[in-house]
């Protein structure tokens, strides 16, 4: 029978320490995210204050109005037409609907929906019924869930059809419906002047048309290709999303945390800190250090939140020395790149940029996280200069980068409407057939000395956003 005894053992082990999660997490975190984290820990350690705030303007530093004392109105003399001192009242409101105007939010579709449907003269319960409808609906004006569900009584149930005909035929027409499909046919149906086939295109063949499967319906219908081309051009006045008109969807805006010029020939790489304050140390708390007679508590809360704000203070001076080491190493790297344009984008990887300026991997990888870098030819993500290699032919060599490659391929298809009214010869067949295959994309890549399989260009173009040589053949 085994016994049991205690046996002490030495390992070591990697702990993750608080100080060091959280150095940690600052080397990941993007501009506006940092500026949320000082501010927390600002609330938090007392011991920390703000030296310096450049991203505030005090209203005390303004000057003081032309001729007077610094006490009078600022605004005597503004350009603003909302503001008026001769008349204070008629200067209020004027402020006040300006500042309604400038919060205002943009009408939602539900919104536009429900102000048709209070003018409808339609009774109570069919009211009731449309405001659940019109609530169903997503961003397409589609449902959310099947209506049937949304109502119980069998009284409703029998009034459902009548008012779900009634929303299909608001402003805009085509909404609370199923799907695209169901949308099309509301559309064709209320159209004063409809194609007399496009129903049945879109009852029977609508996925053949979604695959762009034309020869198929052609075939079907038994109809000639002029004909269908007329469907198409009817459908394709039709709004198949209805409801995206009203999407409230706000524009995101990105904000560089570095910046790169060109300036005598040498790159300047800045740091945009404008949004970071400067931190220091609260010097009431270092005069507190030296002072005797204090019990133990207060004695450790002192020093416990020294401690943490000159961390804190190095922690981000770290940050930032990392984050323009990294972005130094990728300029070195990336040189033609920023002098010519993205398709000179060399193949890129973490660990280059690692073994250049003596850091692990991991530490590239989370400094370059959501960050993005402003240069002469647009913002890019930082992630975006990191690129695999893709082979070239003969004595080229993997001098490729995968990003590189696919500019080449966006500027091959974009100029492929010139070659076809310029260019002599067979070198421009695929483009005066409408557009390059991609096929004939590999050939003039090869003659680049850029071996890429079909299905990669394909795949590369696909992520590019750019349709098929038959799509674009079609537009």
């Amino acid at each position: 029978m085994q016994s049991q005894r205690p046996v002490l053992r030495q390992v070591q082990k990697l702990k993750m320490t608080p100080q060091l999660y959280q150095a940690v997490r600052l080397m990941a975190l993007p501009l506006q995210d940092l500026k949320t984290t000082i501010e927390e820990e600002l609330e938090k350690n007392p011991a920390l204050q703000v030296e310096e705030d450049r991203s505030t303007v005090s209203l005390d530093s303004l000057p003081a109005r032309e001729g007077g004392e610094g006490d009078g109105d600022w605004f005597d003399h503004s350009s603003d037409t909302g503001y008026s001192r001769a008349d204070a009242e008629a200067a209020s409101d004027a402020r006040r609907q300006f500042i309604e105007g400038a919060l205002s939010q943009p009408e939602s579709l539900q919104e536009h929906l429900l102000a048709q449907l209070v003018l409808q003269p339609i009774p109570e319960e069919w009211l009731r019924i449309g405001e659940l409808l019109i609530h169903n609906l997503d961003e397409n004006g589609f449902h959310q869930e099947p209506p049937e569900i949304l109502v119980s009584e069998d009284g409703e149930k029998e009034l459902l059809p009548k008012v779900l005909a009634l929303v299909q035929g608001f402003d805009p027409v085509g909404v609370c419906v199923k799907d695209v499909r169901e949308s099309l046919l509301v559309q064709i149906n209320l159209h004063p002047e409809p194609h007399p086939r496009a129903v049945e295109v879109v009852e029977r063949w609508f996925e053949q048309l979604e695959n762009q499967k034309l020869r198929e319906i052609e075939k079907g219908m038994r109809i000639s290709e002029a004909k269908l081309r007329e469907v198409i051009a009817f459908l394709r006045t039709l709004d198949p999303l209805p409801g995206r008109s009203f999407s409230r969807d706000v524009t995101g805006y990105v904000l560089p945390d570095v910046q790169v010029t060109l300036h005598e020939g040498e790159f300047v790489i800045i740091l945009n800190d404008e949004m970071i304050p400067v931190l220091g140390i609260n010097p009431i708390f270092e005069e507190m250090t030296r002072k005797k007679g204090k019990d133990t508590k207060t004695r450790q809360f002192i020093t416990q939140n020294l401690q943490d704000a000159r961390w804190f203070i190095r922690t981000i001076g770290q940050r930032n020395e990392t984050l323009l080491k990294v972005c130094r190493a990728i300029v070195d790297y990336q040189r033609e790149f920023f002098l010519k344009g993205p398709k000179y984008m060399r193949p890129l990887t973490l660990k280059d940029i690692a073994g250049e300026i003596g850091v692990h991997e991991a530490t590239v990888s989370r400094i370059t996280s959501s960050k993005y870098m402003q240069t002469e030819w647009g913002i890019f993500r930082l992630k975006h200069f990191f690129s695999n290699s893709v082979a070239g032919t003969g004595s080229a060599g993997p001098r490729f980068s995968k990003e590189g490659v696919k500019e080449v391929i966006r500027e091959i298809i974009g100029q492929e409407g010139a070659d076809a009214a310029g260019a002599p010869g067979a070198a421009v067949s695929g483009a005066r057939a409408g557009g390059l295959s991609d096929q004939r994309i590999v050939e003039i890549l090869a003659a680049r000395g850029i071996s890429l399989a079909r299905r990669t260009v394909a795949k590369y173009r696909g992520e590019l956003a750019i349709e098929s040589s038959y799509s674009r053949r079609r537009t």
